[in-house]
């Protein structure tokens, strides 16, 4: 049984898909064309509104961008048995995967047109275990600094109580987007 604010993160989570699907998104690599000319803030709005194709891994993954702004966004995730290690607890790189997109998206909603990035260095701590019973988490990430060539952020996982699953930084090196 759900908590009320579970089920409201269950309901903010199957909303953002829809938004997604009903926008016309499906899964796939947006091309040069169609991101030409736009922010990494707008991109990032563009896919959430399934104007713009989203990353194939989030289905994988069981995961979708909910929030984004200047220096900051939110993805959320619901861990499934296909996620789970031979123990049945959450496999370290499903924490791994939703950090990493969440930092590396912090990073990209701050970058003007024509910059994009690529992660050099990711570090994540996971601090509890996590099962398909946890219910959704959240991983929430915060730009810490936006350099020409350097960039990096911040985000923790939790759930709907505030307890910490993991925590993560990322390095990013910033380049000029090739057409």
């Amino acid at each position: 049984m759900y908590s009320n604010r579970q089920a409201c993160w269950l309901t903010q989570y199957e909303a953002a898909r829809e938004r997604l699907l009903a926008g016309g998104g499906k899964p796939a690599i947006a091309s040069a064309e169609q991101i030409g000319g736009m922010t990494g803030l707008q991109i990032l709005h563009a896919m959430m509104a399934g104007e713009l194709p989203y990353p194939p891994m989030n289905d994988t993954m069981n995961m979708t961008l909910v929030e984004a702004d200047s220096g900051w966004v939110v993805f959320m995730g619901i861990p499934e048995l296909r996620h789970c290690n031979p123990f049945g607890t959450v496999h370290g790189g499903w924490f791994s995967t939703l950090l990493d997109s969440a930092l590396g998206c912090s990073i990209q909603s701050a970058l003007p047109e024509g910059r994009t990035y690529t992660t050099v260095e990711l570090s994540v701590n996971i601090v509890r275990p996590a099962t398909p019973s946890s219910g959704p988490l959240r991983a929430a990430a915060t730009l810490i600094h936006s350099g020409k060539q350097i960039a990096t952020a911040q985000a923790r996982v939790e759930d709907e109580n505030g307890k910490l699953y993991a925590h993560g930084t990322t390095t990013c090196m910033v380049f000029d987007r090739r057409a």
